[in-house]
């Protein structure tokens, strides 16, 4: 009786040790297919964000290069005023019966419409406001950009 037990407990002892030996190989094949996927994954987010990070730096130089254009083109025509070669005129229109001009101005006629001509210092401030215009213009359109081009 003694070696029937013995037997049947060591037949149960392979029995397990096999099932036990099943279960750690599909062990590892889970872990592998699940390291596999996830590396997959790790390359694909990092393919996506390589992607962006370039057209980023790409609509970046490009609104870099407009920007500085219309910025030299700004300052250009500021040199342009201060220099007397080039006048800053405003086209305007001043009515008489507005109530914004004083009596004097109104009895000498000022032309209801035309250009008005500014002063040095003045168009010197415009040309500064133009320039913050630019710039802002420059930030709005990368922003735009970037979300239609790189967030999308």
């Amino acid at each position: 009786m003694g070696c029937s037990v013995f037997a049947t407990w060591k037949v149960d002892a392979w029995r397990y040790g096999k099932q036990l030996a099943d279960l750690s190989a599909a062990h590892k094949a889970d872990l592998t297919t699940i390291t596999t996927a996830a590396n997959a994954q790790v390359r694909q987010a990092l393919d996506k964000q390589q992607a962006a990070e370039l057209a980023r730096a790409e609509l970046d130089a490009k609104a870099t290069k407009e920007k500085a254009h219309a910025l030299a083109e700004n300052e250009r025509l500021r040199v342009d005023v201060a220099a007397g070669d080039r006048r800053l005129r405003i086209a305007g229109r001043c009515s008489a019966g507005s109530g914004k001009l004083s009596d004097t101005a109104s009895a000498t006629r000022v032309d209801d419409g035309g250009a008005v001509e500014l002063a040095g210092a003045t168009g010197r401030t415009v040309f500064d406001i133009r320039a913050g215009i630019i710039k802002d213009r420059a930030a709005l359109k990368g922003l735009q950009r970037y979300v239609r081009e790189v967030c999308r």
